[in-house]
């Protein structure tokens, strides 16, 4: 607030609308563009359909129009080839008063029309001569800024005179924030040099290198925090020993699979034995495709800890979900002996009492459930690994407190059937091993993906008749975001209804969010069996639901879905030896970045893919699998999906410089421990990801 041109009242506006409430935060609070003001265009030349420009010239006269709300201030600007009108809305008082007779000004707006007269709402007015030297350089920043902020006079134009003020009464260096040796070897600009010039660029070159040192400390110190984090967990924390592969892994393995097991699947078991024999705690990321095979990998894992004599857990984030695991879990070791319990919040008390009795005493093997699992009256005897499902779906907190049911942490597996970008696995999943089952059991067929607009119904109605004469299933899904909203749950009913009459002779079954847990259950019982050939249903089917002989997945409004949702919808089908389709339906108006989806989930069933165009599209923390917490730091400049390159480069930078001194001890790198501790401050969440 003491800085020229803010005071008491800014002060407050700048940390509600940005949080900046120190030099430092305003210094930070970088442009997100740059405009060329190089150019000076004549009225002459301006055309309505033209970008911000910039024109040189006079105020010939000035008026203010109307009363009350539609009052405006209206001015005529001449430039010798023509004249053009200047409105504002806003601050009348500000801008008659700032208005000097005789000047030459540059004016930088946006052209607009307005009866039929091109004209410049809100522009932006300095005095030339003032600003020439600027127009050397060309390239002026545009910050973001808020409509209150705004409404205050805050515009990108102030928040970069607020920052030239800043620069200008504060004459010291900044101190430099990366040992001197990062800084040489990678001929990076120094600091005080590189925050000058991303505010204020002299031009493209320097701005580009002031950018790159930016972005790559961001990231260098996110990687160094979460690689030193892993460092003194395997330091730290000691891993209960599974040295032993007996009868109920080998038993399994011999006569409980009817098929041999993929390659990947083969290499992710080896990674993890290795793990859960070295000492350490096993902490590791199972990333595969819908359909790849996880649970069958978890449930080895798993029969190697009762192998060593400790329970096991699985978590999953619904109950539907945890009561197929459960289901297929039981059924696998009926006939090995093992204990096998499911506890959701819809456990009887009596069934609950007994599980808890069961798992104190050690005769209770795997437990599955959902959040049920967390709480505190879940007591085991000596629980060894902690299988968690869809684990994007918990928070930090939840993952935790499972680690605290052994004085010695279990091990842990956390499964994603979403495919994280590489960039995202090495920031948010950063100090987690990475196991990935990339490749698709024997006789499995990709899916056939078609995109039809509303006016083909009757050859989809056509299509789903014949593959319900071949004896297949169908699902049709509809877009509940919210599931208060009434649109979506009448789009969702008439659905229902509109099946029924379409197919008077199936059995059409209807599943959503707001049915009781156990009307979902009777509902999915009477798919899963075969006696419904066609289920409506919102995206509560979206994991876990497990039908081979369900061939059709029909995604209405699919344009409301974004990209990974749609491959995980897509994967509730083609399960089976059968050839399986998707189809995607959508009205004809479609964006271009709507069209950029359904182009690419009709081009391939490649999950990774379809991860790396969705972030591309959607940014990071938008993402199927992030959006429940955002990114659990805040980036300033670098982009997680551009940026990749330089990422990898931080990564590598913080590996050697850990390799070298493991607890940051040496002399040169204590400049590392005052920046990390003061990250910490800023309260990132840096949490146990796992």
């Amino acid at each position: 607030m003491y800085l020229p041109g803010v005071g008491p009242k800014r002060a407050e506006i700048l940390k509600q609308e940005l949080r900046v409430v120190s030099y430092e935060d305003l210094i930070y609070y970088f442009p997100y563009r740059y405009v060329d003001r190089s150019r000076i265009y004549t009225i002459s030349e301006m055309q309505p359909d033209m970008q911000h420009i910039q024109l040189k010239g006079h105020i010939a006269s000035l008026r203010t129009v109307g009363e009350g709300r539609g009052k405006r201030m209206s001015a005529v600007f001449t430039d010798g080839t023509g004249q053009v009108e200047l409105v504002w809305f806003k601050g009348l008082k500000f801008v008659k008063g700032s208005i000097q007779a005789n000047a030459t000004y540059l004016v930088f707006g946006k052209p607009s029309v307005f009866n039929g007269a091109i004209n410049m709402v809100h522009p932006e007015l300095e005095l030339y001569d003032e600003n020439k030297s600027r127009i050397q350089s060309g390239l002026q920043p545009q910050y973001n800024t808020s409509e209150k902020m705004k409404s205050h006079f805050l515009n990108s134009k102030a928040i970069q005179k607020l920052v030239f003020n800043l620069f200008q009464s504060y004459q010291g260096k900044i101190p430099e924030s990366l040992p001197a040796w990062i800084i040489e070897k990678y001929r990076l600009t120094i600091l005080n040099d590189a925050l000058r010039t991303i505010h204020f660029p002299k031009d493209t070159q320097l701005l580009e290198k002031a950018r790159f040192r930016l972005k790559l400390e961001e990231l260098f110190y996110i990687q160094l925090n979460i690689l030193r984090l892993k460092n003194q967990r395997t330091f730290h924390i000691k891993g209960h020993i599974f040295n032993t592969v007996g009868s109920y892994l080998n038993l399994f393995y011999k006569e409980h699979i009817p098929f041999e097991l993929t390659n990947a699947q083969k290499r992710v078991i080896r990674e993890m034995r290795q793990d859960m024999g070295s000492g350490r705690q096993m902490n590791r990321l199972l990333q595969g495709d819908v359909g790849s095979g996880k649970t069958l990998v978890a449930l080895m894992v798993m029969l190697i800890a009762l192998d060593n004599s400790y329970q096991t857990c699985l978590m999953a984030p619904t109950e539907i979900l945890a009561g197929q695991h459960f289901e297929t879990i039981a059924e696998q070791v009926a006939s090995l002996g093992i204990q096998v319990a499911l506890l959701t919040g819809s456990t009887k008390k009596a069934e609950r009492e007994r599980i808890h009795a069961a798992l104190r005493n050690g005769e209770m093997q795997i437990l599955i459930g959902t959040h049920a699992l967390i709480e505190d009256t879940v007591v085991f005897k000596n629980l060894g690994l902690v299988v968690i499902d869809e684990q994007h779906r918990f928070g930090v907190q939840q993952r935790a407190r499972l680690w605290k049911k052994n004085l010695n942490p279990p091990h842990v597996l956390v499964m994603t059937a979403t495919p994280i970008p590489r960039t995202l696995a090495m920031t948010v999943y950063g100090d987690l091993e990475v196991s990935v089952i990339d490749e698709l059991p024997p006789g499995r067929k990709p899916i056939q993906t078609m995109h039809y607009f509303h006016n083909r119904r009757n050859q989809l109605n056509r299509f789903l008749q014949e593959e319900m004469d071949k004896g297949r299933q169908i699902y049709v899904v509809y877009p509940l975001i919210d599931e208060s909203e009434k649109l979506d749950f009448k789009n969702l009913t008439e659905g229902y209804e509109y099946m029924q009459k379409s197919f008077p002779h199936a059995q059409v079954v209807m599943v959503h969010g707001r049915m009781k847990s156990a009307e979902k259950e009777a509902a999915m019982h009477i798919f899963a069996s075969g006696q419904a050939q066609i289920m409506v249903a919102t995206t509560v089917i979206e994991v876990g639901v497990n039908v081979p002989n369900a061939s059709v997945m029909v995604i209405e409004s699919a344009e409301r879905f974004g990209l990974s949702q749609l491959h995980q919808l897509r994967g509730r089908v083609g399960r089976g030896a059968e050839q399986s389709h998707c189809v995607l339906m959508t009205s004809f108006k479609l964006a271009e970045e709507t069209r950029k989806r359904m182009e690419i989930m009709t081009r391939t069933n490649d999950g990774f893919e379809i991860a790396e165009a969705d972030m591309k599209m959607r940014g990071p923390g938008d993402l199927e699998g992030t959006q429940q917490s955002g990114l659990p730091f805040d980036l300033k400049i670098a982009n997680l999906t551009r940026d990749s390159q330089i990422l990898q480069l931080g990564r590598d930078i913080a590996m050697n410089v850990l390799e070298q001194d493991p607890l940051l001890e040496q002399a040169p790198n204590q400049i590392l421990v005052r920046q990390l501790r003061k990250l910490a401050r800023a309260k990132i969440n840096w949490g146990m990801i796992s």
